[in-house]
């Protein structure tokens, strides 16, 4: 009786461990099949997959979970990621020209060198990521959540700003003419006077 029960306490343990890391830390293998088969895989489960040089233009991934995945060199050109957790995902030198983001949640995510140009970020939860000589020009950035992001030499030109949160950002040396914004409280801590319209 005592091995019975310790054979199922093991067992359960055993489930606990396995459910616990399927679902917390790791992808779903259909989700990441059912992608690279169609191209397409919204709602699916693709925490940190590596997925660095797909080839993904126009793909629907809304409401995906990409969180810790890497996707450098990725072109997800014209690609909808609204609602997608791309939250410390990796998108060094990925294409996301005129991709669809509103709402979704890079925050922590590494941006650096990446192709945003039209893409439309608004409402975007782009916190603490690293956006270092990111081309984000005529960007709809518009109430998008920039706190603390690292945007060193990137270039907004042209990009929507209204109402964009860009408290403790780090904007040191990057292109802003012609970006437009609401409240201009919004373009101070790093900017040192290049919130210009």
């Amino acid at each position: 009786m005592k091995q019975k029960h310790l054979f199922f306490i093991s067992a359960m343990a055993v489930m606990f461990m396995f459910f616990t890391v399927r679902t917390g830390y790791g992808f779903n293998p259909a989700d990441l099949a059912k992608l690279k088969t169609t191209g397409h895989c919204p709602s699916c489960d693709l925490v940190g997959a590596d997925l660095s040089g797909a080839k993904l233009p126009k793909a629907d991934l809304s409401n995906a979970n990409l969180s810790m995945a890497d996707l450098s060199n990725a072109n997800l050109s014209m690609a909808d990621l609204s609602n997608a957790n791309l939250g410390s995902a990796k998108l060094p030198k990925a294409d996301l020209t005129q991709a669809i983001l509103f709402y979704a949640t890079l925050s922590g995510a590494h941006l650096s060198n990446a192709d945003l140009t039209k893409a439309n970020l608004s409402g975007a939860y782009l916190s603490n990521a690293d956006l270092t000589k990111a081309t984000l020009s005529m960007a709809d950035l518009s109430g998008a959540q920039l706190s603390g992001a690292n945007l060193t030499n990137a270039n907004l030109t042209n990009a929507n700003l209204t109402k964009a949160d860009l408290t403790k950002a780090n904007l040191s040396g990057a292109n802003l003419s012609g970006a437009t914004w609401v409240d201009r409280s919004t373009c101070q801590a790093g900017s040192i006077g290049q919130c210009k319209k």
